[in-house]
């Protein structure tokens, strides 16, 4: 059981950072799925309780305010709310042309803002839906978190048989999940593609290695995203993009991300938040020191053209 929850996780990372990315360049579709694009976008749009409270001035799309997206990898059952097993905030800056991505570990301990108390920082999920989580995760990193977008992973793979798979260069052959992946260009359907992302021991760079399989799973689908018009099943697409995901950004503001912010990604830099693992109470917590945090803070925050400060 524990093992399928580590596998579900790693999924929502990588399927969370598309939907991201595709909102980012949806102004790519052609005018005949438009229609098809602004109902799936009224579809995903949910009105939420927040405002940033470390945002001083208005976001602008026009004058291109660099901005941080929170994706939320949701695991939502009937007659369970949830956790948010998968945390990652993006900082979009159109000026650098370059996209931020940290992922927030799980059973990172911190203050649920809200509750007063300090618990694991994807409980805040099931505490306080939405607005909790957005509270908690910018009063860990201390930098505004404006937007956010929640992927359902019930059955999102379906995205990735929408656009009739996706070609990926293998750098090396092995076998996982009792499916063989030769080494060279290849194509994947959903299951395989998963698969494919998921495979990490029989890589000789671990983790790294996994993340640049999942790096290339991102970058095939941005690219049949990105050429919508030659697709004959896009409102199969939509229909998998509308099921599963939820975000305040309205469609009026994907426009205008996409006008203005669309080339920044052209560069994808991925941080990474380190902590020292321990048992409180008998519970697994990953107790992160003070001086990782303000270091990836900071670094978030010279992305957004923020001040950095090394105090809180």
């Amino acid at each position: 059981m524990r093992a399928e929850r580590r596998k579900k996780r790693k999924w929502l990372r990588w399927v969370g950072t598309i939907v991201a990315l595709l909102v980012i360049g949806l102004g790519s579709f052609a005018y005949s799925v438009y229609h098809h694009l602004k109902q799936t976008a009224n579809e995903m749009h949910e009105k939420v309780n927040w405002k940033s409270e470390k945002r001083q001035e208005e976001v602008s799309f026009e004058r291109k305010t660099p901005i941080s997206i929170l994706l939320m990898g949701v695991d939502e059952r009937k007659g369970d709310k949830g956790r948010a097993d998968t945390l990652i905030v993006l900082t979009v800056n159109p000026n650098k042309q370059s996209i931020e991505m940290v992922s927030v570990p799980r059973d990172t301990r911190t203050e649920i803002i809200g509750k007063g108390m300090q618990d694991k920082i994807n409980h805040s999920y099931a505490f306080g839906g939405v607005e909790m989580t957005m509270a908690t995760v910018e009063h860990f990193l201390d930098i505004p978190i404006d937007y956010y977008i929640k992927v359902n992973m019930e059955s999102f793979r379906d995205i990735v048989d929408a656009v009739g798979g996706v070609t990926v260069n293998n750098p090396f052959a092995f076998t996982y999940g009792g499916t063989h992946f030769p080494k060279g260009e290849i194509t994947l359907n959903g299951e395989e593609a998963l698969k494919y992302s998921r495979m990490r021991y029989d890589d000789p760079r671990g983790d790294f290695g996994r993340q640049d399989r999942q790096k290339q799973i991102i970058q095939a689908i941005i690219e049949k995203g990105a050429s919508f018009s030659s697709l004959t099943n896009y409102s199969d697409v939509l229909a998998a993009i509308g099921k599963n995901i939820k975000t305040n950004l309205t469609f009026e503001d994907m426009k205008e991300i996409q006008a203005n912010y669309k080339d920044a990604r052209k560069q994808i830099k991925q941080l990474h938040i380190t902590g020292q693992g321990t048992k409180i109470n008998g519970i697994y917590y990953l107790l992160v020191p003070d001086s990782e945090r303000t270091a990836i803070s900071n670094e978030l925050k010279e992305h957004l053209e923020l001040s950095a400060t090394a105090s809180r």
